[in-house]
């Protein structure tokens, strides 16, 4: 239900009455406002209507301005303060019109399908200047009884539901009936019946709805004839008037404010008149809204009073600023009234006056309100807001870098001779210091030339000025991409001022592109004018046409030269006479072009996919320095050239790569300078690309003796288009740098032995492989070897006698240098008694006279962080046999008797079953690098190896090398890939038994393995 009430303020032509209609689907409702007395009122009428919720409702507003000055202003508010013109949108829909024959305007507010959320009071507020009126009314949905309470699933079109044959009743066509009328003026114990006949199956949905309307139903008052309004509205400051009219005009009333008795005093004042009661509220002020009531006896009337702050405009509004970092910023505003609130906002943040920590300062004083910023930077640029409860304003800030600002630059200056000349300029920045410049030169202090700098200023003083200080001056602040420029003008002589940019190499030679067209503007200045002269050499110009000429106007005179050819070259002077003086300048005009060839190109030297080319630079230049060279190759035979290089290549000896082995090539060469690029060269000799093998690979140590080494190798990766022609094998002492070779002639075989070798000595070894390219690099072994006989690593007994010496020398690898521990009987050697010395690659034990006492089993242990190998020696210490002990007579006969005896020792059994002492150990490589895994067995006899892959035995595979260096197994696996993953196991059989070891080898990672080598001296 909508219904509307207007505040009783004396200016509504008539009151409004109450109309109920019902009009169906959609609902409008009018409100019509007129101009009274200059004031703007509302003509109104209470409408009530009933309607369905989610249909549109629509309010019209009215307003008369024949008597008022300004266009007023229209406010839909919902609840108190609401404003609705801010959700406004698709749901709510605010429009206006104005009729300019009648000076009416209209304003409308439609809600597009009802909801329940909009019921509440709503007011519509007219203003203008200072005139206003407002309007109250409410949103209550109330839906039709039938339509609510009836049973579901019956539809439109069904009609009401029939019970008349239920009750038997003869079927007579009925009047329409108000159900709620009915149900209101029955009694309850007729609801159920008058719900049951009206199909209305809701009955408590439908008694509470009739509990709330009953509990809205206005009481009949006996004591008042005229009751308050629902609501007044006030403007703070202003003076409100209730009034009410009692049927007894003796009868005493009270009046309250939230439920306390007022006391009558000046704000309140309290008048009778007849049957007329007033209570007059003076200055009314934001306490004042409240609720009031007048009470008569027992009987009581209510209302509300709402008191409105008038409204506080901004009458000087916010400026825009633009300011320079660090610069102080202040907004300021102007509002209507003095101590009024008002709120600056930031882009869409608010500016709070409570964060201490805030660069914002607030200011207040009277009407003026100011937002300060002390120091601004970059971050504070954007639109800043200020609000009231009547206006608003904004301000755009833009910061920006600050810049070297020029307040007075220096300007030209003519002076004559012995005059003072002065140019000055001033900065915007004190602290910014700068030099000064003639001609492009820095101008240094002297005793006639003064430099200062004073606050913001910056001066250059000339003293006694001379013909040479004229020119042109310029000033450049340090730190800034800014210059003062300005010009010194010396009177008496003349002068010629030269501009060849862009020409000028020197201080007098101007560069000219052969066949191109020079043009020399020269500047000529004096008074009086100056008579000019060109001479080339001992010759005048004087020719104004042609392909040489000079021409003359006014302060200037320019010498052409059309399509510059090599005989133009020369030295140039022009001169200029006046009364004054003379002046002259020197030019030498260079002619240059592309350079010659260059000469005599050949190559002096090939590799496998390369050949160094060398060449003479060209005889001519072309009159410009040489930046470098281009390159270009052809195969013989071909056409077609390829580019070697695309930048200037300074040297006359070139590395030509990527060149196929085998192929005839053709090289030429052109030179280049600033001017363009030469001639091709003649083309080079055909050479053809070839390069030495690689080195050759697995270089061994297969046997040594006292005086030979038996090496062994493979053939090198790659050998190429020059095939190979044979090995030569070199040696030298450890620390020695010069190779001896060990043959004369080259030999085809993969394996040499190396003869008369000096024994106990420490060699190096390296196997070089020839082909008709040359050498290639050589295959070294990784440590010297020593020169004396190995001892099988199963020969672990060794017999010395007493009194002997023993010098054991065990060489051992592995990097990073092991940690070497020598053991006897597993106890650590008694160093007092045994001589140990470890080096990178070795361990000595030293017993300088042995003794029985040093019999037993010793142990080299070798151990690189978690990796460890070791090798066992058995020392016996031998004597001549002592006596028999323990002799005692077994048996006699005759001249005959039977001895037993224990011997003075036991030989000791070496033989063993074989057992690994290193495992193989899981590997992870990367696909395309050899690799190789390592073990380590003893066992007596010796054993036989035995290697598998996945349990499969790895035969005279030419991918696999396998080695057994004293007791060390090696499976060396060539360039493995993706194929060679899997399990790899090594077993070790002797007549006393067996071994296995085994280990999983990944394609993937890098692979570093450790082999130890025992060597028994």
């Amino acid at each position: 239900m909508l219904s509307e009430r207007t505040e009783l303020t004396g200016l509504f032509l008539e009151k409004p009455e109450s109309v109920v209609a019902i009009t169906g689907i959609k609902t409008l409702l009018k409100l019509q406002i007129v101009g009274i007395k200059k004031q703007p009122s509302l003509k109104t009428r209470c409408v009530c209507v009933f309607f369905n919720t989610g249909k549109d409702v629509t309010f019209v507003v009215k307003v008369d301005s024949t008597n008022l000055t300004r266009k007023p202003t229209m406010k839909w508010l919902k609840g108190k303060w609401m404003d609705l013109g801010s959700k406004a949108g698709k749901h709510i829909q605010l429009k206006e019109s104005y009729d300019r024959n009648t000076k009416i305007y209209t304003y409308e507010m439609k809600i597009v399908k009802v909801v329940p959320g909009d019921a509440g009071g709503y007011r519509c507020e007219v203003s203008a200047k200072d005139k206003c009126d407002s309007c109250t009314f409410e949103i209550t949905g109330q839906a039709d009884i039938l339509s609510t309470f009836k049973r579901a699933g019956a539809g439109e079109d069904e009609g009401e539901l029939d019970f008349s044959a239920l009750l038997k009743a003869k079927p007579e066509p009925e009047l329409e009936i108000d159900v709620w009328e009915l149900l209101k003026n029955a009694h309850p114990s007729e609801y159920e019946k008058i719900a049951f006949q009206y199909g209305i199956t809701d009955l408590r949905g439908m008694l509470k709805r009739l509990k709330k309307m009953k509990a809205v139903e206005p009481k009949i008052s006996e004591a008042f004839l005229r009751r308050l309004e629902s609501a007044y509205s006030v403007n703070k400051g202003k003076k409100i008037v209730l009034s009410v009219e009692v049927t007894d005009p003796n009868a005493e009333i009270k009046w309250l404010k939230n439920g306390q008795e007022i006391k009558p005093s000046a704000k309140y004042i309290m008048e009778s008149d007849g049957n007329i009661r007033t209570l007059t509220i003076n200055k009314c002020s934001l306490a004042d809204d409240a609720a009031y009531e007048c009470v008569v006896g027992t009987d009581k009337c209510f209302t509300e009073v709402f008191v409105k702050e008038p409204p506080i405009t901004i009458t000087k509004l916010l400026d825009d600023y633009q300011v320079v970092v660090g610069e102080r910023v202040e907004f300021e505003i102007e509002v209507s009234e003095e101590g009024a609130h008002v709120i600056w906002m930031f882009e869409d943040q608010e500016l709070s006056r409570d964060d201490k920590s805030s660069k914002y300062r607030f200011k207040k004083d009277g009407k003026r309100h100011c937002l300060i910023i002390q120091e601004a930077t970059t971050e504070d640029s954007g639109m800043y807001f200020v609000y009231t409860n009547g206006g608003q304003s904004k301000g755009e800030l833009i910061v920006e870098e600050k810049e070297l600002e020029v307040l007075q630059s220096i300007a030209d200056l003519t002076v004559k001779s012995s005059e003072q000349a002065m140019f000055k300029c001033e900065v915007s920045d004190e602290k910014v210091t700068g030099k000064w410049f003639k001609d492009g030169k820095e101008v240094q202090a002297s005793k006639r030339i003064k430099i200062s700098h004073i606050g913001r200023f910056h001066r250059l003083t000339i003293d006694d000025v001379k013909p040479e200080d004229a020119g042109d001056y310029t000033f450049i602040p340090d730190g800034y991409a800014i210059s003062l420029s300005a010009k010194l003008n010396f009177l008496d002589p003349p002068k010629i001022h030269l501009d060849v940019a862009g020409n000028l190499v020197s201080q007098n030679t101007i560069i000219v592109v052969a066949g191109n067209k020079l043009r020399l503007d020269v500047e000529i200045t004096g008074e009086p004018a100056p008579t000019v002269c060109w001479m080339k050499g001992d010759k005048p110009v004087t020719d104004a046409e042609g392909r040489v000429r000079v021409e003359n106007r006014k302060d200037l005179s320019s010498l052409v030269i059309e399509g510059a050819e090599r005989e133009d070259e020369g030295n140039y002077t022009i001169t200029v006479t006046n009364p004054a003086g003379e002046d002259k300048a020197n030019l030498f005009i260079k002619i240059v072009d592309v350079p010659d060839p260059p000469e005599n190109v050949k190559c002096t030297g090939v590799g496998e996919d390369c050949a160094t080319i060398i060449w003479e630079p060209p005889k001519f230049d072309g009159g410009a320095p040489l930046k470098g060279y281009l390159m270009e190759r052809k195969k013989k035979g071909s056409s077609r050239w390829t580019k070697l290089n695309f930048d200037a290549y300074e040297n006359t000896t070139y590395e030509a790569k990527r060149m196929i082995e085998g192929i005839l090539y053709e090289i030429r060469v052109f030179a280049v300078n600033g001017i363009g690029i030469s001639a091709p060269s003649l083309n080079s000799k055909p050479f053809m690309p070839i390069a030495p093998t690689s080195e050759p690979t697995k270089l061994i140590v297969d046997d040594v003796t006292d005086t030979t080494c038996s090496l062994k190798w493979l053939a090198p990766e790659r050998i190429g288009a020059g095939g190979l022609d044979g090995y030569i094998i070199e040696f030298c002492k450890e620390g020695e740098t010069e190779w001896h070779p060990a043959n004369t002639d080259l030999i085809e075989r993969q394996s040499y032995v190396v003869r008369n070798l000096p024994t106990g000595e420490k060699m190096d070894f390296r196997v070089v492989a020839v082909n008709m390219a040359g050498r290639s690099p050589p295959a070294l072994l990784g440590q010297p070897v020593t020169v004396r006989e190995i001892m099988a690593l199963e020969s672990t007994k060794y017999i010395k006698k007493v009194g002997e010496k023993i010098n054991l020398v065990i060489p051992f690898q592995g990097k990073p240098r092991p940690v070497a521990t020598w053991l006897k009987d597993g106890q650590p050697v008694d160093e007092k008694k045994v001589g140990i010395r470890n080096s990178n690659i070795d361990s000595i034990l030293f017993i300088r006279s042995a003794e029985r006492e040093h019999s037993g089993k010793y142990t080299l242990s070798l151990k690189i962080e978690n990796m460890e190998d070791s090798a066992n020696i058995d020392i016996r210490i031998v004597d001549k046999p002592g006596p028999p002990t323990q002799v005692h007579v077994t048996d006699v006969w005759g001249f005959n008797a039977a001895l037993d005896k224990q011997s003075p020792y036991k030989e000791k059994d070496m033989t063993c079953a074989p057992k690994f002492t290193a495992p193989l150990v899981d590997r992870s490589v990367t696909i395309g690098y050899s690799t190789a895994i390592s073990c380590a067995v003893r066992g007596f006899p010796k054993p036989k190896i035995i290697w598998m892959k996945n349990k499969m035995i790895i035969d005279d595979n030419p991918k696999f090398l396998m080695q057994n260096n004293q007791g060390v197994l090696t499976l060396n696996i060539r360039k493995p890939s993706t194929f060679d993953s899997g399990k790899y196991s090594c077993k070790a059989v002797n007549e006393l038994g067996e071994d296995e070891v085994e280990c999983k080898l990944e394609i993937r990672g890098n692979i570093q393995f450790i082999v130890l080598n025992a060597v028994l001296q």
